[in-house]
């Protein structure tokens, strides 16, 4: 491995001085956190692309045989690194999305009657160069790995230029701004505002029948972009109008995916597992009393804790199918954080990965994130499948890296643009519970949309 330490450059003038090459990543900290947004990353022009489609796993545009997940544990393992405890955690590896279509590998679940964008069901690029951000620290590194060369002399070799490729890119002058063109269309939804609150009371009933105990249920708006659209530029004011801890942009040739998530879904450091379900959300208020007393009643709601502690309960017992015994706990329940537009309360579960596990076990035994399925999961996806009939396509999946180290860290994709095709897309949601108000539920969705919608120039109260 070839460290290089550069002089400290802000992570988005280091995106803009590589807008333009091949498959674009960037893990971005938007909010700064000392524990939770402390690293950003970014990286480009991958040696190999992995993907599944329809659960047939291909590597570089040639199928695989085998379980897809199995076939990517398999792959992650011909370029294993020594982690390097000095550097920040994504040291080269795999990055890119799990999307939540991915469930069908696992449990078998009826397809959504409308297949959405035709995405695939995942796609991670292998990368053998990182630029790594430590936003704490001030610091900043080029780690380049010399992968996929195995002869010890050549991969060293190739350590060396492509960091010095990259170092090179990273010392141009950054590229003049490009001002976002407006979307070409107005907004539209796959729910009507009667519809949506149908499907919430829907899912009241199926609780209150003893069938399910809660479930997700979204929304998804979709508009028409100009063939001028900047993804770039749309990103950079995403992040600044909802900034987060977990955001990130994907910018693959005709696909863009921008993220402003603020749920971690799983991270692994060593041994270490942690997990971030956020269940409970109110919109703020502008006016500072207002938006402390609504911090106060999300805190105090019986609704929004019982649907917290639901989840935590999945949680647990999802991370105790790969982690040791007795090492699974709760180390923080229903706290309140604050984003741009919305409180939210946030738990975390956290335990240790068994000897005989690793990242792409614990990602198979927790996929996708309970705080964006329901309980039990399996029937909340079939009832989701059936209720939204729309695929979610990267909605409710992961974004983020899987490391050669074996270290691993992904959020939970909500508040997440997808461009493809001309099209905008988004989705937004909430868990419903016997307590949910059909009417609340909504507005609630739009709380959550609304700097999304204000990151395209709209006005969320007339844009569909």
């Amino acid at each position: 491995m070839h460290v290089r330490e550069l002089q400290w450059i802000e992570p988005v003038k280091a995106l803009r001085c590589l807008a333009q090459r091949r498959q674009l990543t960037f893990l971005d900290s938007a909010a700064r956190h000392e524990l939770l947004g402390r690293y950003s990353y970014l990286a480009c022009e991958p040696f190999s692309t992995y993907v599944v489609a329809d659960g047939q796993a291909s590597w570089n545009g040639e199928a695989i045989t085998g379980d897809p997940w199995e076939v990517l544990r398999d792959l992650l393992a011909r370029y294993k690194e020594v982690h390097r405890p000095d550097l920040p955690p994504f040291q080269g590896g795999a990055a890119g999305f799990l999307a939540y279509d991915l469930n069908r590998t696992l449990e078998r679940l009826p397809a959504p009657s409308i297949t959405g964008l035709g995405l695939p069901q995942s796609m991670l690029h292998f990368y053998d160069v990182v630029v790594s951000f430590d936003h704490r620290d001030q610091k900043c590194w080029i780690v380049s790995t010399g992968w996929p060369e195995q002869d010890p002399t050549r991969r060293a070799e190739r350590a060396r230029r492509r960091a010095d490729e990259l170092a090179a890119l990273l010392a141009r002058p950054k590229p003049s701004r490009i001002i976002i063109p407006s979307t070409a269309g107005r907004w539209h939804s796959n729910f009507s505002r009667e519809s949506f609150m149908a499907a919430v009371q829907r899912i009241v009933d199926l609780i209150l029948a003893g069938d399910i105990f809660q479930a997700n249920i979204a929304q998804r708006f979709s508009a028409k972009v100009s063939p001028l659209f900047d993804p770039l530029t749309f990103y950079c004011q995403l992040r600044s109008l909802n900034p987060a801890p977990f955001a990130a942009l994907l910018h693959y040739d005709t696909l863009t995916i921008a993220s402003s998530s603020p749920e971690r879904f799983l991270r692994l450091e060593g041994r270490q597992v942690e997990t971030r379900p956020i269940k409970g959300t109110i919109a703020r208020s502008a006016d500072a009393a207002e938006d402390g007393l609504r911090a106060e009643l999300l805190l105090a709601s019986e609704k929004d804790r019982a649907e917290n502690i639901m989840i935590v309960d999945l949680l647990r017992n999802d991370l105790s199918r790969v982690c040791t015994d007795n090492s699974v706990e709760v180390s923080a329940l229903c706290k309140l954080e604050t984003y741009a537009s919305v409180h939210h309360l946030v738990s975390a579960v956290r335990g240790a990965l068994a000897p005989d596990q690793h990242a792409v076990s614990l990602l198979r035994a927790c996929f996708p994130g309970g705080s964006v399925t329901g309980a039990p999961k399996v029937r909340a996806m079939e009832i989701i499948a059936d209720i939204e009939k729309l695929a979610r396509e990267v909605y409710c999946g992961a974004i983020g890296f899987i490391g050669f180290n074996g270290h691993m860290d992904t959020n939970i994709a909500i508040r997440t643009v997808v461009i493809y095709d001309g099209l905008a897309v988004f989705h937004a949601g909430g868990g419903i519970t016997a307590m949910s108000n059909p009417e609340a539920e909504y507005e609630e969705t739009l709380a959550k949309a609304k700097r999304l919608f204000e990151a395209f120039g709209a006005d969320p109260s007339g844009a569909f």
